[in-house]
């Protein structure tokens, strides 16, 4: 913006959508780093964990998840994350190998957007609860629907503790841009 370029909208991916969220005034630059150092250090207190991309849709993978894995996100239609604990992880990556399903390790020490963020959820909710958050000024696509944020979501304290949890609706957010009329 110092260049005074201003976006007509914006997307990111996890954290990133901190990043969209502080563009669009929903934060102060202040808080949105004190959220992400905290958000940050509540992570790394939690025990680790291991994250796979997998070439196939979710609908695709979600049958072959245990009770401890999730869909982390969903990047593309036939590109997911499956987030959790370490051996569950690499229980799914045998099972893929032994069908050629392309999978990858993603280099992470957590299981981001898992059930293993649980934990630390209540007392980000306190920390989110003392912050500042306001409507957005400029459009921006919500990680957890894949729609546009309204601003009842970006100033709810919960929909930023459910973003810590719940599965990145990438692709779906990235179909939601390219309905704009000139999306560059």
């Amino acid at each position: 913006t110092s260049w005074g370029i201003r976006p007509q909208a914006m997307i990111g991916h996890s954290i990133g959508e901190y990043v969209a969220a502080y563009l669009a005034g929903v934060m102060s630059l202040e808080d949105a780093l004190k959220l992400v150092a905290i958000r940050g250090r509540l992570m790394q207190s939690l025990p680790s964990g291991a994250m796979l991309s997998v070439s196939l849709s979710a609908d695709r993978v979600r049958p072959l998840l245990n009770h401890l894995l999730s869909i982390a996100a969903i990047n593309s239609p036939n590109l997911c994350v499956v987030s959790g604990p370490e051996d569950s992880v690499a229980q799914l990556e045998i099972k893929l190998a032994s069908s050629s399903t392309p999978c990858r390790r993603l280099h992470t020490s957590h299981a981001f957007h898992s059930g293993m963020m649980s934990p630390m959820l209540a007392e980000f909710f306190n920390v989110l609860r003392a912050t500042k958050l306001s409507a957005p000024d400029i459009p921006y696509v919500s990680n957890l629907t894949g729609g546009w944020i309204t601003a009842e979501q970006a100033t709810d304290p919960n929909y930023w503790v459910r973003h810590v949890r719940e599965t990145v609706m990438f692709a779906d957010g990235i179909r939601q841009l390219l309905c704009m009329r000139n999306p560059v």
